[in-house]
């Protein structure tokens, strides 16, 4: 294999295109039982009564009070949801009850005849009531305060976001075996951490390591999704699996899934920018707020990605940035590609294009004049250690999409029913765990097991959701080893034969883990006996950073970034309000491509999404009960709602990634809402600060 970023054909490709794959919902075992819960109607109450119907032989009611512990463990011990409300209820859809049974309809209707009594409590459903904070930070860098004083100009703008559904095409499922000879859980299931869902178990049932094992099954898409919320019913699955003493199955229904999974956390995102006569930004206080939900979850650290971002890629001296996560009584939100960023970026470029308006540039101009370069310092006082390459993405993303002279025709009067626009956006990614979470927490391991056949296996906890990795891993080691492809083993992770390398998430697959597979590589190659069994391990080496001091919120955030434009050409209909993309342009710095065809993926599906999130995908709640809980009133885009997306890829080469690569998946999401966004903007002559545009938004602001 020459060249490490030419195609290749996927490793699960005929498995999946034949229809072989083996899903989560598919598994069955002998005496397995099937699952269904009772939940809260109520938004917030005291559960004062249940009345339970008499079950038939066979059959199990699973509550909190069968857990060692009832409480789920993400970020901290405070707040931390339990498995099953027992005294309170928090959010409409918040299990109470698991029923589990032979026949999974007689279940069904046996949770329907179950009754819970309640006493309604008071509810708190949106940001402007919340008042409890489930996370707070802030920062400052340089003096906001003086900076303001001397402004020649004071800009205040407030941008919101809704919910975004993750919409993986497979539903959330678990299967749970306890093996009573052994006292030892079996979990297998659809999830992007393997390790958080056998430490939940763990915890919940108060078992030691040698007792969980815990095995991912193919997976059909995540999106974030699958990180926390697979412990949750990994932790329901198990306990009645211990409780019946029979295998059990929890598969979610389309319309419970999106009831009560985690979504992307709405937000409220408030600017005040001090410019000075030269119309340059000296100075920028951001108030970030996320909507929690009912509770906390991993929301602090998508607080800390959002704040790490509330410059954009500008080069700003003052600064006063303060966010808080609080909590509502709505569903829990949690992991989503982008995880904080998406909001944030959505602000600030919306904010730079309003601002370039008011001083009379082009949002183009107006963005040049503040780029980041090598050297800056980070808004949280860590450096940009490596050539930021904004000028090359730029000049590609001119060269495609002719965004100049469109940008300059489309300003001009435009009449009739139809108008056009063009919007550009700029964004970064950082690569990795915020902070030193690498280092501190995760400490990732590879371990490479070659066989007396000269086959090579990877093992590692990543897991394949769909963007590839059991691919590009693959690659990475066929490639060190000079060995065919095929060579190369990579199953799905089973926490009994691998070691915890981390979660799938954090754009940190290729970079973090991708590196340890490369180091093991190298390091077997040293040492390769043809016909001999043999092992070698590469376990994280952090990189010299600024050292990250979360109660500071100071230092490197990340070690490494990566840069992304994206251009997208629209044609509006003055009379209804809809949006019709002519052209759809993006350009990314991710290092080195490990596969050509798997990178076009990340970025097509990226961008498709941040244009769904920015145009389409409103999810609202009425009394704290999520209103779109199908696919047909949750609209997302499809084949029929784009175009063909032009892409190119930069090479800048990161040192501590494999053969030069970087994160990737998430940055492709980050640029589609606000270039969306700034092309429905131009196109209509109005302002907007609020997403998802549907037509009936567009359509209210042009009659003001």
């Amino acid at each position: 294999m020459e060249d490490i970023s030419k195609a290749v054909e996927r490793k699960d490709h005929r498995l999946k295109m034949s229809g072989r794959a083996e899903y989560t919902c598919d598994k069955r075992m002998e005496g397995m039982l099937y699952s269904a819960f009772v939940r809260s109607e109520i938004a917030h109450g005291r559960i004062l009564d249940i009345k339970l119907p008499v079950l038939p032989e066979g059959y199990v009611a699973v509550s909190g009070h069968d857990l060692y512990d009832n409480h789920l463990p993400v970020i901290t011990d405070e707040h931390e949801q339990p498995i099953f409300a027992i005294d309170e209820v928090c959010f409409v859809g918040e299990a109470i009850l698991m029923l589990a049974g032979p026949d999974l309809q007689k279940v069904r209707r046996l949770c329907r005849e179950t009754k819970v009594v309640y006493e309604e409590l008071p509810a708190v459903l949106t940001l402007d009531e919340a008042t409890e904070t489930a996370a707070h930070y802030h920062y400052h860098k340089g003096d906001a305060e003086a900076a303001f004083a001397q402004a020649a100009q004071v800009v205040e703008e407030v941008f919101t976001t809704g919910y975004q559904e993750q919409a993986y095409l497979e539903v959330q499922g678990m299967v749970a075996q306890w093996d009573a000879e052994n006292r030892k859980m079996h979990v297998f299931g659809s999830m992007q951490a393997p390790y958080h869902v056998k430490n939940a178990v763990m915890r919940v049932l108060g078992l030691d390591a040698e007792h969980v094992r815990v095995v991912q099954e193919v997976t059909g898409g995540g999106f974030g999704g699958k990180e926390d919320y697979p412990s949750l019913i990994a932790c329901q699955a198990a306990a009645a699996a211990k409780k019946a003493g029979a295998p059990v199955r929890v598969v979610y229904d389309r319309r419970e899934d999106m009831t009560v999974t985690t979504k992307r956390h709405p937000s409220r995102v408030r600017y005040a920018a001090a410019l000075d006569a030269q119309h340059r930004i000296i100075a920028l206080k951001a108030d970030i707020c996320l909507d929690a939900g009912a509770y906390p979850g991993l929301s602090s650290v998508v607080l800390q990605r959002s704040l790490n971002v509330a410059a954009g890629v500008y080069k700003i001296d003052n600064l006063d940035v303060d966010g808080r996560a609080v909590l509502t009584h709505t569903v829990s939100n949690g992991a989503f590609r982008g995880f904080g960023a998406p909001q944030v970026f959505f602000a600030i470029e919306s904010l730079m294009n309003h601002l370039a308006a008011k001083v009379g540039m082009t949002p183009l101009a107006f963005r040049q004049m503040h780029m980041v370069q090598q050297d800056n310092d980070t808004v949280t006082g860590g450096k940009f250690h490596y050539y930021v390459p904004l000028p090359d993405l730029l000049a590609k993303a001119e060269e495609m999409s002719d965004y100049s002279r469109k940008y300059a025709a489309y300003s001009q009067p435009q009449q009739g029913r139809y108008r056009k626009g063009i919007g550009l956006s700029l964004f970064m990614h950082g690569c990795g765990y915020t902070g030193s979470a690498e280092k501190d927490f995760l400490r990732p391991r590879v371990i490479l097991r070659k066989y007396a056949n000269d086959t090579v296996e990877i093992l590692c906890g990543s897991v394949d959701i769909g963007q590839g990795l059991k691919t590009t891993f693959s690659k990475i080691a066929a490639v060190v080893l000079d060995l065919p492809l095929e060579r190369v083993i990579f199953h799905n992770p089973d926490t009994d034969r691998v070691p915890d390398s981390g979660p799938t998430v954090a754009s940190r697959s290729i970079m973090i883990v991708g590196k340890l597979v490369e180091r093991a590589a190298k390091k077997l190659k040293a040492v390769w006996e043809s016909g001999k069994e043999q092992e070698t391990v590469a376990d994280y080496e952090s990189p010299e950073l600024i050292p990250w001091n979360l109660a500071k919120f100071n230092g490197d955030a990340y070690p490494a970034y990566s840069w992304g434009v994206n251009v997208v050409e629209l044609e509006e209909d003055c009379l209804t309000g809809m949006t019709k993309l002519l052209g759809v342009w993006g350009v990314f710095d991710v290092g080195t491509v490990i596969d050509n065809t798997v990178m076009l993926g990340q970025a097509e599906g990226g961008i498709l999404q941040g244009i769904g999130y920015g145009s389409m995908e409103k999810m609202e709640s009425a009394a704290g009960k999520i209103r779109q809980t199908s696919f047909t009133d949750y609209m997302i885009p499809t084949a029929m709602d784009t175009v063909p997306n032009q892409i190119a890829f930069v090479d800048n080469y990161y040192e501590y990634g494999p053969f030069g690569a970087k994160g990737a998946g998430e940055l492709t999401l980050l640029g589609g809402a606000p270039a969306y966004t700034a092309a429905v903007e131009q196109a209509t002559g109005k302002s907007f600060h609020a997403i998802p545009l549907t037509p009936e938004r567009i359509l209210a602001a042009q009659q003001k």
